[in-house]
């Protein structure tokens, strides 16, 4: 019998697609393929999930303490079906926060997990950048029990009640200083200055008596350096006159003052007796590092302000290993401008694992985050880079209190100052690099204040301001 071509079309279109159709049933009935895997000449391969950690590297790439610490964690994770990848952005601590903020904000360029300063933590969960963990917190055991340090929760916690971070360092700040470099000049190896001008009393007799080629102190002084000239300087001496940069009872910032003033003048006194290192080195990107990891270790600077972490660059396997650091250095306690209650200051903050909004595997990046922010390898990390814990439990273990200096830079904390939590704390920071950077440069104490006056004003609005 002889089938007509437009009949012989539409049988061979029915066969097709009930061949297709038993294909297809077979496929997933009979291979069970999930949708995470990928079957290949009758094999079937698993394809994994990619977890992108994006973090600050300051220039050491595969040699920094937190590359390492991510791969070692990443070896050990047990879910073989996620890749943990680090995704470093190389930039200055002024840089990273704006880049971070790019990438934040589009599907395409976040990453899953992102390391937050807690200072910029609030502004970027208020634009929308992060995702909240309550709800995940709750499930988790660490987080309930006690295991975490009940204070350090705050660095995290957004305006908004929400927590947007999970903390795995804190800090404090004071004077680190050359113990030989001291008794070279006269000065006492177990130094404890009582006020400001026995700071610089300190480094005018390093000047005069320990000979050329030593810096008699250094601070972090330009914009390049960001957010370490804020609060590593400038909030290390505003809080020390008993003053802050907010007025809580208020809901104001405080942009006109006796304190500004007098931090500045410190500052300005500083560079006009050319006690600090030469300008060309203050205002350059790196110039934290130069501190940290040249001249103090190379025995050519008597005192820096700095933080409790800088002695993870002096590890063996640290950015600038030094054995000797713990017999040459000492961590001095920054006194308040006058001696007065509560006699010493500290800045303390830290940094915590997030979850971008955009994050497109944000179960996988959470279970990844409990299981690094776990005792163990928390414990590893804090060791490694120098800071101090934000676990109660690795406070009490003996592999971390063995370490030098770790004990007293904890014992900073009781006196400790938080940031302001406010989302226009990261665009105020800025104007206060700019002003420090203006006296560090020659702009008189008065108009580097009026100047900052203008700005953080134009900033927050004529409202939100006072003076004092």
């Amino acid at each position: 019998m002889r089938i007509g071509k437009r009949r012989w079309m539409l049988i061979t279109a029915a066969l097709l697609s009930i061949s297709l159709l038993f294909g297809c049933t077979s496929s997933k009935n009979n291979n069970n393929t999930p949708a995470n895997t990928k079957a290949e000449e009758g094999k079937t391969e698993t394809v994994k999930k990619v977890i992108k950690i994006t973090y600050r590297d300051d220039g050491i790439g595969e040699e920094g303490a937190l590359y390492k610490w991510i791969k070692e964690v990443a070896a050990s994770y047990p879910n073989k079906n996620v890749e943990i990848k680090p995704t470093p952005i190389q930039a200055s601590e002024g840089d990273y926060f704006a880049k971070i903020a790019l990438a934040l904000k589009s599907k395409d360029t976040a990453p899953d997990i992102v390391t937050e300063d807690t200072f910029i933590l609030n502004s970027d969960a208020s634009a929308g950048y992060l995702e909240p963990l309550d709800e995940k917190l709750k499930g988790w055991e660490d987080w309930t029990n006690g295991s975490f340090i009940e204070a350090m929760k705050k660095g995290v916690t957004a305006s908004d009640g929400k927590v947007y971070g999970v903390p795995y360092n804190t800090d404090s700040r004071g004077l680190w200083y050359n113990k030989e470099i001291f008794k070279k000049a006269g000065l006492p190896e177990n130094w404890v200055p009582a006020s400001w001008d026995e700071v610089l009393q300190a480094a005018r007799t390093i000047k005069e008596k320990a000979g050329d080629g030593i810096v008699p102190i250094w601070m972090n002084m330009g914009k390049a350096t960001g957010e370490a000239t804020s609060m590593q300087t400038y909030e290390m001496l505003l809080y020390g006159t008993g003053e802050r940069l907010y007025d809580d009872a208020s809901s104001k910032w405080i942009i006109n003052s006796q304190g500004i003033l007098d931090a500045l003048t410190f500052i300005e006194t500083i560079n006009k007796e050319k006690l600090g290192p030469p300008l060309s080195k203050v205002l350059n990107g790196q110039a934290g590092n130069t501190a940290s990891r040249e001249y103090l270790p190379q025995g050519k600077l008597a005192i820096s302000l700095d933080g409790s972490w800088i002695t993870g660059n002096y590890f063996e396997d640290g950015a600038s290993p030094w054995p000797e650091y713990k017999d040459v250095l000492g961590f001095a306690p920054m006194p308040t401008s006058q001696g007065q209650a509560p006699g010493s200051i500290t800045l303390a903050g830290g940094w915590a694992l997030s979850i971008p909004s955009n994050s497109q595997n944000k179960d996988e990046a959470w279970e990844f985050i409990k299981y690094a922010l776990g005792k163990e390898y928390t414990q590893k990390l804090v060791i490694a880079t120098g800071n101090i814990t934000v676990r109660a439990d690795v406070a009490k273990d003996p592999g971390y209190t063995q370490l030098p200096f770790n004990e007293i830079a904890t014992e900073y904390l009781k006196n400790a100052e938080f940031r302001p939590a406010q989302d226009k704390y990261p665009e105020v920071s800025t104007q206060i690099q700019t002003m420090v950077e203006a006296v560090t440069t020659g702009t008189s104490p008065a108009d580097a204040m009026q100047k900052y006056a203008q700005d953080v004003t134009r900033i927050v609005g004529k409202d939100h301001v006072m003076e004092k």
